[in-house]
C-alpha cells in the first residue's frame, strides 16, 4: 500500500487547519461585520474568548496575513485590528458555509438518533 502525506491525501486541509481553528472563524467573521476594532471591542463582541486566547489568535491570523494590526503610537497607546484583503477573500467561503446552515438542524437529529441507538445498546 502506498501512503501520501495527509497534505496529498486532502489538498484542502492546511487550510482547514488556518481557517477553521477554535477562535479563528468568530475572530474573521466579526472583523469582517465591523471593521476595524480596537482589542477590547473585539474582546467584548466574542464575549466567550479570554485575553490570552484572543491575543495568540489575533498574532498567528497576523503571522498568517489574515488580519491587519495597527499600532498608533498615542498616549495612551491604540491598537486597532482589521481583516485583511487575504482574509477577505475567504468571503465566499464563509457565505457557503451560512448557506448550509439551516442543515444544523437535521445534523441535531441525526445525533439524537445515533444516541439514542448508543443508549439502547
Amino acid at each position: 500500500m502506498t501512503r501520501t502525506t495527509p497534505e496529498l491525501a486532502c489538498p484542502i486541509a492546511p487550510v482547514v487547519d488556518i481557517v477553521f481553528s477554535r477562535w479563528t472563524t468568530p475572530i474573521l467573521w466579526t472583523l469582517n461585520e465591523f471593521g476595524r476594532l480596537r482589542f477590547v471591542e473585539l474582546e467584548r463582541r466574542i464575549a466567550t474568548i479570554t485575553p490570552k486566547v484572543l491575543t495568540q489568535r489575533l498574532r498567528q491570523l497576523e503571522r498568517d496575513g489574515l488580519v491587519v494590526r495597527t499600532y498608533h503610537a498615542e498616549v495612551p497607546p491604540r491598537v486597532e485590528y482589521e481583516i485583511s484583503e487575504l482574509g477577505r477573500s475567504l468571503g465566499p467561503l464563509f457565505a457557503s458555509l451560512a448557506e448550509w446552515s439551516p442543515n444544523l438542524g437535521e445534523v441535531e437529529k441525526a445525533r439524537a438518533a445515533y444516541d439514542s441507538r448508543s443508549s439502547a445498546k
